[in-house]
């Protein structure tokens, strides 16, 4: 049973796609989070990088974006292409690129000079060179016959990629789109040539366009809309979709918002009380995989590799669900057998083809590690829904009030022969504590080291720090002192 919910109906629009009962997909639109990737700019190259055979491009976003050698067209159309990237583009340059991965954390989005134009049975590239068919056709005289008539509508240096919608059209209906396509591209060109500085000249509604494709994938089942505007535009489709209006949110009534609620939670249970943690970080995310309360009934490795396989199918659900990109590595509990290894990989590997996304496992690393890579195309969704800890600053980690106490004390130390009597300190009531112990037990002990008397202005904060706010004589100190902790 498939289902698919679309929570359309507020700014931040929301739609989760579920597969016997759970939660396979999340997907979350925003307004300042919005995903560029489709979207095509007029840009401007600020800097090439020989050494990197690539170069920065200004599209009016907050971060530059990357553009490598191999996607400009004049690298695509070129005979010889050993050349470095200053071969095909200057600094200054005006260029259209499209995007195609949105910014994450300090990276700008990586664009594509080869631009694609989507029509209803074809992709429409200006500069593509190349004609090419959806891989979900098989029938190798029916992709013969695409190519065949995709080399005849198009010219030299235009490319083509078919997709399965092609298969129940007509030549001329073909024809007929190719130039309808074609037509697009030069309004986006003549668009281009009145803008005097970067900017986008073509926004692709790609929530829409997602929400569309999400549905016909679905073999059965139905898509439950709140806006009537939306269910409209779905209607005649494959999957029938039906309008929700009830009071209580979609997401809340279909059980979803407490799905997105676990999904970004670092563990994750698995049956029989195993479980997974998730570390995400900008460069890569780290999967472990623990046995936890599941002893099983047959011997040590029988246990291991049930809780492993177990772990693939949770994993691989998860990945999408949070929609986690790039390299991922798994420790998974160490397999002495060979063939428990082998059987992981195989499962991996038939599990693969139900992710939309391009995933390659690399395999094995000689500690036990598996090692794989998720295409990337936006931010994942905790990225999305979760902001940096103010205190932590990310790291989920804070120097401690010891730690804090011990650096005021060594800055203390520079003063002491100093001509002051005494410090106003602002601090929080732990690191007071730290530094002359419970009942300021250490007082005279450390204001004798110091020469210095010590007053404080207690702050609340779960953040240990101090700030050095005044030295002077004990009279005038003493009279600014504060606490205005608990």
């Amino acid at each position: 049973m498939e289902r698919l919910i679309v929570n359309y109906a507020s700014r931040e629009k929301r739609f989760a796609y579920l597969r016997n009962q759970k939660v396979e997909k999340i997907v979350i639109d925003r307004p300042e989070h919005r995903s560029l990737v489709g979207n095509i700019y007029y840009g401007t190259v600020t800097k090439v990088l020989p050494g990197m055979n690539a170069a920065f491009v200004d599209i009016s976003q907050e971060k530059q974006a990357y553009l490598h050698r191999d996607q400009l067209p004049a690298y695509v159309l070129a005979d010889d292409k050993q050349r470095n990237v200053s071969s095909f583009v200057h600094q200054g340059e005006k260029l259209l690129v499209q995007v195609e991965k949105d910014a994450a954390g300090t990276k700008g989005a990586k664009v594509t000079g080869i631009i694609e134009i989507q029509g209803d049975n074809l992709i429409y590239m200006p500069n593509g060179r190349y004609v090419a068919v959806s891989k979900k056709i098989a029938d190798d005289k029916l992709k013969a016959s695409l190519r065949r008539i995709g080399s005849t509508c198009k010219t030299a240096e235009e490319g083509l990629i078919f997709r399965t919608s092609a298969l129940k059209s007509g030549e001329t209906e073909i024809h007929e789109e190719i130039t309808h396509l074609r037509g697009q591209y030069q309004e986006l060109l003549h668009r281009s040539s009145q803008l005097k500085k970067p900017g986008l000249i073509f926004q692709n509604d790609s929530f829409t366009e997602m929400i569309i494709g999400q549905a016909a994938r679905m073999a059965s089942g139905e898509v439950i809309v709140d806006d009537l505007a939306l269910k409209k535009l779905l209607e005649g489709k494959k999957i029938p979709a039906n309008y929700y209006n009830g009071k209580e949110n979609i997401f809340s009534a279909y059980k979803v918002e407490h799905e997105i609620d676990k999904a970004l939670k670092r563990i994750v249970w698995l049956d029989q009380g195993a479980y997974l943690i998730f570390d995400e970080t900008e460069a890569l995310t780290i999967i472990d995989v623990n046995t936890g309360k599941f002893s099983g009934k047959l011997d040590y490795q029988d246990t291991v590799f049930k809780t492993n396989q177990r772990a693939v199918r949770e994993i691989l659900r998860q990945l999408r669900l949070r929609d986690i990109g790039g390299i991922v590595l798994i420790d998974f509990i160490n397999m002495s057998r060979e063939q428990d290894k082998q059987a992981i990989l195989d499962t991996w590997e038939t599990e693969i083809l139900k992710d939309e996304r391009q995933t390659k496992v690399i395999g094995f690393t000689p500690l036990g590690i598996l090692q794989l890579t998720r295409k990337k195309t936006k931010v994942t969704l905790s990225e999305a829904l979760q902001a940096k800890c103010p205190v932590c600053e990310g790291t989920g980690r804070i120097l401690s009030a010891e730690t804090i106490a011990f650096r005021l004390e060594r800055e203390l130390l520079e003063h002491r022969f100093s001509e002051h009597d005494a410090v106003l300190i602002e601090t929080t009531k732990a690191v007071v504590e730290a530094l002359l112990g419970p009942n300021n037990e250490h007082k005279d002990a450390v204001e004798s080291l110091l020469h210095l008397k010590l007053f404080f202005s207690i702050r609340h904060g779960d953040k240990p720090y101090y700030l050095l706010k005044q030295f002077g004589v004990v009279s005038e100190i003493a009279e600014k002192s504060v606490d205005t902790g608990d």
